[in-house]
């Protein structure tokens, strides 16, 4: 019969020290799961181990330390878990996502012998509300790629390491609405990615799936214009293609707030992130009437349905076509 310890902390953080020797075995186990046999990302790796240690430490009895054993636990006590994270404020979004972690710990229990059935496997996923990404009108994007970096007054007294930054900006904002591409891939980019000849760009994305993205015409300059002053900034023997000022490869906050401060100086236009870049280009492919599938391939989704959203996207484009077009609009 399920029970109903509460352990978990109010802000639902675990906490690993009062976790039982079974537990932390458990735990090690499904991490060399995780990291080993499935390659799983760094942060698929971290949040199911997070998952399933919050679950853990709700399921050690009353703070004196006994825990269900994990072949006793049923849905019940997964439920009552989930009721909890609920109260303490956690959303539907939030309780979906967890739910994916325990359905992949359980799986990696059963398979290994250490519980008899998957309890996990009849959880219902609550509906996550959709929410339509921020994008860019097809109007405004050339202005947001190219007018916060017009040449400033006094361009003349720039030092060469800050022309290099105006250049290394210019590029990475060009390079991620072109592409398409996750910020973490761009970040791990190296030079040696860049195919000049067939205008290609190789990179490695979720899951270690390496896939090649065509770049067009504007993103080619820019990166060209890039790659000839990128001495001024790269250490000596820096293979990555974007560094930061002090010379190693960028990283991912850098590049948030290169991308926040191009977008936010463009009036009438929402502020957005790297990933609004991607959005962006993959909605203005398909409204430009890119097959959804060949959008899939591009962005690099594993599933249709995580492309499908750009369809909900442009809905509006939709509209105005068939009020356009069909007879009895």
């Amino acid at each position: 019969m399920a029970t109903s310890p509460h352990n978990a902390t109010a802000t639902g953080e675990p906490q690993h020290d009062r976790l039982s020797a079974e537990y932390l075995d458990v735990l090690d186990r499904f991490h060399n799961e995780l990291t080993v046999h499935k390659n799983a990302s760094e942060h698929t790796v971290r949040n199911y181990i997070a998952d399933a240690t919050n679950l853990m430490q709700f399921l050690t009895h009353d703070g004196n330390g006994d825990p269900i054993p994990l072949a006793d636990i049923e849905i019940g006590n997964l439920r009552q878990w989930l009721l909890h994270l609920s109260s303490q404020g956690a959303s539907s979004g939030t309780l979906a996502r967890r739910i994916a972690g325990i359905r992949s710990f359980f799986t990696f229990t059963t398979r290994a012998g250490i519980t008899a059935t998957n309890p996990a496997s009849r959880l219902s996923t609550p509906k996550k509300a959709t929410r339509l990404p921020t994008v860019l009108q097809q109007s405004h994007t050339e202005d947001v790629l190219t007018q916060p970096f017009e040449p400033p007054a006094d361009d003349a007294k720039l030092t060469k390491a800050q022309r290099a930054t105006r250049a290394r900006d210019i590029a990475l904002v060009e390079l991620l609405y072109a592409t398409g591409m996750r910020v973490s891939e761009l970040v791990n980019l190296d030079t040696t990615d860049v195919d000049w000849t067939a205008g290609l760009i190789t990179v490695l994305g979720k899951g270690n799936k390496q896939r090649r993205i065509p770049f067009g015409g504007p993103s080619q300059r820019a990166l060209t214009e890039w790659l000839e002053v990128r001495n001024h900034l790269a250490s000596d023997g820096q293979e990555a293609l974007f560094v930061g000022v002090r010379g190693g490869r960028i990283n991912q906050r850098q590049v948030r707030d290169v991308v926040h401060r191009a977008t936010a100086k463009r009036a009438n236009s929402p502020e957005i992130s790297p990933h609004g870049l991607r959005h962006s280009a993959a909605t203005h492919m398909v409204e430009n009437g890119a097959d959804i599938r060949q959008v899939q391939e591009f962005l690099g989704h594993a599933t249709l349905s995580s492309t499908q959203i750009y369809t909900h996207v442009s809905l509006g484009k939709l509209k105005d076509s068939y009020t356009r077009a069909h007879p009895r609009a």
